[in-house]
């Protein structure tokens, strides 16, 4: 048998992957492994309660064992190395009587086999990293040993990561869908006012979560999304906030948030297939990346013909909203806040806002201006020409009762 070099194949493996994620990959640590040391089959198996699991397999042609196949927890090898009752090194099983004893040594057969405990970060026994040949190697030594080790420790640390991960996802997974099951988010409605017509224009509907960990909307959302929940989230959402639509005054419109996925999905428009959507405004924000305007257009084109309004929200915070801007041809554009905010004593903020005022009247747009808190706003951005304001001077966001109520009020 050609000696093998030893050129340390666990920094080799390490240093040519740049990624990370990919260094510590299970079925990339056993082919190197398996391949170096010239075994027939490396695995890993992870022991549960009565049996042991094998996640992981490769093999040089033929393998007796496949992933996803199980055995008993005391049957073959793995449980054996790990209580001592078997050597972590047999270069030859013939020479172990406890071994030779076993069933499958002589069934598959196994003539040279290495095993090593996975511990996880926190100390437990997660299962064993195993090779194994049909014939005896009288050349497996203490190095190979200690490597195999080495490589057994990667995937500990791996395995635990991947764990946390699962847990995380779990733990994600079931907070989501206890929301969805308890109704929520549920929707509170704040007024956008006509500050020419001194009237109610329409409502945005915010979503707000009941839990007993305080978490802002945009984390609930994005959270949903990780987990591919997140166009389910959403439906629940503007269906509560739609339940508010006959419930104002003539006139007066809801605005809804939803995603680019959402939309492309077909999912609003499944929910706005029944719904006059004159009474409707859809809002895209900088926040929310469109990696396909196109698709997102074509999507948009028939609920846009039924009526259905485009507000780009956010507009001055960055330069997505401007490209949404260009790309998507809202009806309305929406200042942000950070532009409203003492505009009153900053020319600056009032270039900026001008100058995407005078866009809005060149491009037949309607804008809104977000976030105003006082009367001075308010005055120079009328003076500025906005037509529309929303914020706490206007009104603070409110339950659908109080809704109602105040959009009858400024009828």
């Amino acid at each position: 048998m050609t000696p093998r070099s030893y050129s340390n194949p666990l920094v080799d493996f390490v240093t040519s992957n740049a990624d990370a994620d990919c260094a510590t990959n299970v079925d990339r640590v056993l082919r190197a492994v398996r391949t170096h040391l010239g075994m027939d089959v490396a695995f890993v198996s992870e022991f549960r309660e009565t049996e042991r699991v094998f996640h992981n397999v490769d093999a040089r042609g033929h393998s007796p064992i496949h992933p996803g196949d199980a055995a008993p927890l005391d049957s073959g090898y793995c449980k054996k190395v790990v209580d001592g009752v078997l050597p972590e090194l047999i270069p030859d099983t013939r020479g172990v009587p406890a071994a030779v004893a076993l069933p499958e040594t002589q069934a598959i057969p196994i003539g040279a086999h290495l095993s090593v405990p996975i511990l996880l970060d926190d100390g437990a026994i997660y299962g064993t990293f195993c090779c194994f040949s049909f014939d005896a190697d009288p050349s497996l030594g203490t190095r190979d040993l200690q490597m195999m080790k080495a490589f057994a420790d990667l995937l500990g640390h791996q395995l635990s990561r991947d764990q946390a991960l699962i847990g995380s996802r779990t733990d994600k997974l079931r907070r989501i869908t206890s929301a969805l099951d308890c109704g929520q988010p549920g929707i509170v409605y704040q007024p956008i006012y006509d500050i020419t017509k001194h009237r109610a224009a329409g409502m945005e509907c915010l979503a707000r979560f009941s839990t007993d960990t305080p978490r802002s909307p945009d984390k609930w959302f994005a959270e949903a999304a990780e987990i591919g929940l997140g166009i389910d989230l959403e439906v629940s959402a503007i269906c509560t906030a739609l339940e508010g639509l006959d419930r104002m005054a003539p006139g007066t419109y809801l605005s809804v948030n939803a995603s680019p996925e959402m939309v492309i999905s077909g999912a609003l428009a499944q929910i706005l297939r029944s719904v006059d959507c004159d009474q409707v405004v859809l809002e895209i924000t900088e926040h929310q990346a469109i990696p396909d305007y196109q698709r997102l257009g074509s999507a948009l084109e028939h609920l846009r013909d039924r009526g259905l309004r485009l507000a780009i929200d956010d507009a001055g915070a960055g330069y997505a909203s401007m490209r949404h801007i260009l790309m998507l041809q809202p009806d309305i554009i929406k200042l942000d806040l950070s532009l409203t905010h003492g505009i009153d004593a900053d020319p600056r903020r009032r270039a900026m806002a001008s100058a995407l005022i005078a866009f809005a009247g060149s491009t037949g747009s309607t804008v809104i201006a977000e976030g105003v808190e006082n009367q001075s706003e308010l005055g120079t951005l009328q003076r500025l020409g906005v037509s529309r304001v929303q914020g706490y001077f206007v009104s603070r966001p409110m339950p659908l009762e109080d809704a109602a109520a105040w959009s009858a009020e400024h009828a």
